[in-house]
């Protein structure tokens, strides 16, 4: 211990309430106290609380340190130890942001303090916010400049409502918090980030912005917040990539219970489940929101000032979409795998069930009819997955896959495909209808990786605002979606918006195709794109930065929420 310590994040703001907030800090040593000092002369003090991450770690393709190249510190997968120290300040008058300051102490004695920051209250009804609207940041190499765009162009934000897909596999404790390439997700939302872009023969370095530390962050689950199967022998992204649908595992334990659990013990139940299908520990551990809900953490409703957010969890495991006799994919298993289920894929599943009936859509319901909700000057719901996109990851319908396998005489498994019922897309026919009906002004949604708004007949609007580092393209006209699948039962949907929409152009100044056509999307790889909510006068304004150019942010797009009726 020798070393001056470091604290591994600045501090950011969670949970706001009527009086307090939380305030959250890392570090790679357990320590012996560490406290939040505020108030205008840095007078009052609060104690903070530490866990310990249960599931960071790192292998040999993380990023970290000086390891740049595959396995030359982490030769395989190791626990990495991250203590998380959260504090709670009260007494905060609403309306009236006071200066604070994290200091850790570490067991020798020696001690890290960040820098002053600011921090408030819950806002109170009526009083204007700036609310910065965001997703898919995954590491992206042109995230810090996006955030960094933010900074300069609104100065500081109150809040961020952040769709899904922060980092790409979220049990790589780096990608959280130091990722070597200077684009990790803690650091591009704190200003501290070193993202270096090379356009045109230019070198430029953007550092992101201090905006998590003056404001709280409202994160909603994507698919890259779900870690697959447990293991400490297999590398990360594999089991990244290694989900399995919980009602399986369910029926693996059902057969194998008095085996693996004699005394029918529920934790070492719910342990052995979540080990083997999927989890999102890390992702909990590392944020505090609202835990009412059946699903706690990972689906939630608040209230912001005018507004009530509300968080469902709808995303589902990304799998490619080709159909070569090698693709575990959306469409079909592996040949090689046929026989054994453990490793089929099992196509596109659905991580929280959200259809009608069940139990996140009840909580739904209720909420959508709540006097929070009913009473809010503007209504809000955010998740994953898009109801509505030119983007390539809306195909196929949002639905529990159909298997489907086939035989020969012999009873050798020759396919196992699966279908998604076009009619039974659960945000189209469950979800949609719920929030048409409880008067919801703007649904946010991510994943595809692009910039495109919509408008329903009854004047619901749709935005996806996630390209903020690069784009797999938007289809529309000539342009096709990749590996539509031939011969299927159902009818995939190769150019458009597949739920029949059509994109609104932008209003202010739209991009315009080599043949001079207005596009009603932003999908590129040099230009990204933000969004910003003004409560004070209800409208959305999104911004897109050249960064082969360089130069000013441009105003591309405004439009206006209406004033709650019901």
């Amino acid at each position: 211990m020798s070393d001056s310590p470091q604290l591994l994040t600045d501090p950011f703001l969670q949970l706001p309430t009527e009086t307090g907030v939380r305030v959250v800090w890392f570090t790679e040593f357990v320590g012996s106290r560490h406290i939040v000092t505020y108030g205008e002369n840095l007078n009052f003090t609060a104690v903070a609380s530490t866990i310990k991450l249960s599931h960071t770690r790192e292998d040999e393709r993380s990023k970290v340190g000086k390891q740049t190249g595959e396995g030359e510190i982490y030769e395989k997968i190791a626990i990495r130890d991250i203590w998380r120290h959260e504090a709670e300040v009260t007494g905060l008058t609403p309306g009236k942001r006071v200066p604070y300051r994290v200091t850790s102490v570490r067991e020798d004695g020696e001690s890290a303090s960040s820098d002053v920051f600011t921090l408030a209250a819950s806002p109170p009804a009526g009083m204007p916010l700036k609310i910065l609207l965001t997703s898919d940041h995954q590491l992206m190499p042109m995230t810090p400049a996006n955030l960094q765009k933010v900074a300069e162009t609104v100065q500081r934000v109150d809040a961020v409502f952040f769709v899904g897909d922060l980092v790409n596999v979220p049990d790589r404790a780096s990608e959280w918090f130091d990722d070597n390439r200077g684009v990790a997700f803690f650091p591009c939302l704190q200003g501290r980030a070193n993202g270096e872009i090379t356009k045109n023969g230019i070198k430029t370095v953007y550092t992101g912005g201090q905006l998590i530390q003056h404001a709280p962050i409202f994160p909603a689950l994507g698919n890259h917040e779900v870690m697959g199967r447990f293991s400490m022998l297999t590398e990360l992204r594999s089991q990244f990539s290694n989900p399995f649908p919980l009602m399986v595992s369910e029926q693996i334990y059902d057969k194998n219970a008095q085996a693996l659990n004699p005394n029918n013990d529920p934790e070492m139940r719910r342990t052995w489940l979540k080990n083997h299908s999927f989890n999102t520990d890390t992702y909990e551990e590392i944020f505090t929101l609202p835990s009412t809900s059946p699903g706690g953490e990972r689906y939630y409703a608040i209230t912001l000032g005018d507004v009530r957010l509300v968080v469902p969890f709808i995303a589902c495991v990304w799998r490619i979409p080709t159909l070569g006799e090698n693709a575990k994919g959306k469409y079909r298993e592996r040949e090689q795998d046929f026989d054994k289920p453990l490793e089929w894929g099992y196509g596109q599943h659905i991580f929280e069930p959200i259809k009608k009936g069940s139990t996140q859509y009840n909580w739904l319901e209720q909420e959508l009819n709540s006097p929070e909700f009913k009473n809010a000057k503007y209504k809000i719901v955010m998740f994953h997955h898009p109801a509505h996109t030119l983007g390539e990851n809306i195909v196929p319908a949002f639905t529990d896959p159909v298997q489907k396998i086939e035989r020969n005489l012999d009873g050798k498994i020759e396919s196992i495909s699966y279908e998604y019922p076009k009619h039974e897309d659960y945000i189209i026919r469950d979800v949609l209808p719920l929030l048409e009906s409880a008067g919801v002004q703007l649904v946010l949604f991510g994943h595809c990786h692009l910039w495109n708004r919509f408008v329903s007949d009854s004047g619901m609007h749709f935005l996806e605002s996630s390209n903020v580092g690069n784009s797999y393209g938007a289809f529309i006209g000539e342009a096709r979606r990749n590996n539509i699948p031939i011969a299927y039962q159902e009818e995939y949907v190769a150019t458009g918006d597949p739920n029949g929409l059509e994109p609104v152009v932008p209003t202010i100044a739209p991009l315009i195709d080599e043949n001079g056509h207005l596009l009603p999307y932003i999908a590129s790889n040099d230009i990204t794109v933000f969004s910003i909510f003004d409560t004070a006068t209800g409208t959305i304004s999104s911004y897109r930065f050249d960064t082969t150019k360089g130069g000013e942010v441009i105003k591309f797009d405004e439009f206006k929420l209406k004033e709650s009726k019901i």
